[in-house]
């Protein structure tokens, strides 16, 4: 069975969310791609040998029968385009973050169910391959309950070079970074009880935070620690590696640089360098998350073929935000949030 893709939004990201739809020729037909910016549409077409270029998506949806889209341009779009899809019967996957904020997320998910359509996000740092075997480890138990993680997530990469739109967010780590890192979260320790917030601006020439250190008591009360940071300036640059350390009753579990994940017990210690699959389209400098869109696409296509569970729907993603933009009241209210 082969379902027909379009991709909105022809930007940075297309090409590799693109290049990874391409690995299932067998299941995946990309037959068009739209943007306002025709030029961005034309060059991803001639790239990637797509048959159909819009610039409008009135005019996608009224020329082609399609299966699903993949909407991957500025996330202010995100809401009328998936209504637009959801009109036409057509299943959706959508760039994080989902939404500006949390209101127009959950009506996004709750207008595509009331169409009966699918609604998938592509949240893809779940499905770094390091995160996956250190979620592996941890279910097998070896160092007992966790009572304490350390997520961080910082460097001085310049990722305004290839985003420039960044530099423009009021609100930026936290929708940019802050939704994959507390996705991750969730995804290793369960559901958040309560969460605190701190951020700060240190680049002069942006306009939002880029700094953001998140507290959360999860699961059975472990105590996480999630920081974020693109000011700061180490001997060894990090990006775009996240680091993980988990602490648990009988030991711990590091992942660290390149991919080493170390597991420490009364036993000692045992180290494993983790395998990524590489792709010829892949920056380098981006590693393994561009790698991970690959298998995050194949999870979703999973749930489009209607053999598989999809992990990052629209529904769980909105826990995700819920936390994201209880981030942003905690620091401007100096509160701890809690959940019942």
């Amino acid at each position: 069975m082969s379902i027909k893709i379009a991709i909105i939004g022809c930007g940075f990201w297309s090409s590799f969310q693109t290049a990874a739809w391409k690995e299932f020729p067998a299941e995946v037909d990309v037959v068009a791609c739209c943007d306002p910016d025709i030029d961005k549409a034309r060059a991803l077409a001639t790239r990637f040998d797509i048959p159909h270029v819009y610039g409008d998506a009135k005019s996608l949806f009224l020329n082609h029968t399609l299966d699903a889209v993949d909407i991957i341009s500025d996330v202010d779009s995100h809401a009328p385009l998936s209504r637009l899809a959801a009109d036409h019967s057509v299943q959706i996957i959508c760039q994080k973050p989902l939404a500006p904020d949390l209101k127009t997320a959950t009506e996004m998910v709750s207008y595509a169910a009331s169409k009966g359509v699918s609604l998938y996000v592509h949240e893809n740092f779940r499905w770094q391959a390091p995160i996956r075997r250190l979620k592996q480890i941890l279910d097998q138990n070896l160092i007992g309950r966790p009572f304490k993680g350390h997520l961080k997530f910082c460097s001085s990469f310049p990722v305004y070079d290839n985003q420039p739109f960044l530099a423009e967010l009021e609100q930026f780590i936290l929708t940019d970074v802050g939704t994959h890192i507390l996705d991750v979260a969730r995804f290793l320790f369960g559901e958040a009880s309560a969460l605190a917030c701190q951020t700060q601006r240190i680049n002069p020439k942006i306009k939002g935070e880029d700094v953001a250190n998140v507290f959360m008591v999860m699961g059975q009360g472990l105590h996480c620690y999630a920081e974020m940071s693109y000011a700061s300036l180490w001997e060894h640059e990090s990006f775009p590696e996240t680091y993980i350390l988990v602490e648990g009753e009988h030991g711990s579990v590091y992942l660290g640089p390149h991919a080493e994940i170390s597991v420490t017990t009364q036993d000692g210690t045992d180290r494993e360098s983790v395998k990524v699959k590489w792709f010829s389209w892949a920056d380098p400098e981006y590693s393994w998350i561009h790698s991970s869109v690959y298998s995050c696409n194949k999870n979703i296509l999973a749930g489009l073929l209607k053999n598989g569970q999809v992990e990052t729907t629209g529904d769980d993603n909105l826990r995700t935000l819920q936390l994201v933009f209880d981030a942003y009241e905690s620091a401007r209210t100096c509160k701890m949030m809690q959940y019942p």
